[in-house]
C-alpha cells in the first residue's frame, strides 16, 4: 500500500529529529518539501540521500497530479515542511486533503516531532488544558478583527508572527489587552533563543531596545532583541497570551 508520511524536524537545533522520523526519511522512495535547500541542509547532516519534490503553497495543480499518481503506483513518501510539524500554518494541510479526496487507498502516517506551537506551550507557564491557535496574522484585510478576536477570548491564545511585522502586531494588540500577561517567544531551539515574559508593553520596549520593566527582562545569558539591530530581530516569532 502506498503510504504519505508525515514527518516533523527540527525549528532549529537539528539534534531534535527523531530516530523514527530519520529512519523514515531513509526509506521513502522521495522527500516532498517546501524549500529543497532547507531541507537539504538536514539531510545532508544525517547523510540522507533520496530525491527531493518541491511543494509549496502555490504549487500548480500539475505538481499535486504527479504526487497522487506516485502514491497510485504504490510509492512511500514523506512530507516534510521548512521547520516543525506540516500542515500546522503551512500548505501541507492542502495536499493532505487532496490525498484523502483523491487516492483513497493512500495510508497517512504522522510521525511526531518538534513544532514551535507545543515548545513555545510548554515554557510558557500559562493554562493549556484549553487554548486557541490562530496561525499567523492577516498582513492586511481582516487584522483588527483578528486582534478582537485575541482580546475576547476565554482561552489562552497563540499565534506566529514574522520579524518584519513583530512590532506593529504588538502594537496594534497593545491597546486591546493592556495588563494582560504575555510571552513571546524568538528564535527556539537556536542559538539566541530568547522568550520575553511580562505585560505587552514592557516587551514592546525590550523589543526596540529600551530598559524593560519588571519581569519582561529576558535572561541575562542571551542578547536583548533590538529594533535597531536587524540581525537580532529575526527568526519566527511564538506569541502567547493569557486569558483575561
Amino acid at each position: 500500500m502506498a503510504i504519505l508520511y508525515i514527518v516533523s524536524t527540527p525549528i532549529g537545533n537539528l539534534g531534535d529529529i527523531t530516530l523514527r522520523a530519520i529512519e523514515i526519511l531513509k526509506g521513502v522512495d522521495f522527500i516532498l518539501c517546501e524549500d529543497t535547500r532547507q531541507t537539504l541542509k538536514l539531510l545532508n547532516h544525517y547523510n540522507i540521500q533520496k530525491p527531493l519534490v518541491s511543494y509549496f503553497q502555490h504549487s500548480k495543480l500539475a505538481k499535486v497530479d504527479y504526487i497522487l499518481e506516485q502514491l497510485r503506483q504504490g510509492k512511500k513518501l514523506a512530507l516534510v515542511t521548512d521547520a516543525g510539524t506540516p500542515g500546522i500554518s503551512d500548505p501541507g494541510n492542502k495536499l493532505i486533503s487532496s490525498i484523502v479526496e483523491k487516492a483513497e487507498k493512500v495510508e497517512i502516517i504522522s510521525i511526531p516531532g518538534p513544532s514551535a506551537l507545543t515548545a513555545a506551550a510548554s515554557v510558557s507557564g500559562f493554562p493549556m488544558d484549553k487554548f486557541l491557535f490562530l496561525g499567523f496574522p492577516p498582513a492586511k484585510k481582516k487584522r483588527k478583527k483578528f486582534f478582537e478576536e485575541i482580546a475576547g477570548s476565554k482561552h489562552t491564545v497563540i499565534f506566529y508572527e514574522s520579524p518584519h511585522r513583530i512590532l506593529k502586531t504588538l502594537k496594534e494588540l497593545s491597546s486591546l489587552i493592556t495588563h494582560r500577561k504575555i510571552v513571546v517567544c524568538r528564535e527556539l531551539t537556536k542559538k539566541f533563543e530568547t522568550i520575553y515574559r511580562g505585560e505587552i508593553e514592557e516587551i514592546i520596549k525590550t523589543l526596540e531596545g529600551d530598559e524593560p520593566n519588571g519581569s519582561s527582562s529576558p535572561s541575562p545569558l542571551l542578547p536583548k532583541c533590538s529594533i535597531s539591530d536587524k540581525n537580532n530581530l529575526r527568526g519566527e516569532f511564538v506569541v502567547i497570551i493569557n486569558h483575561g
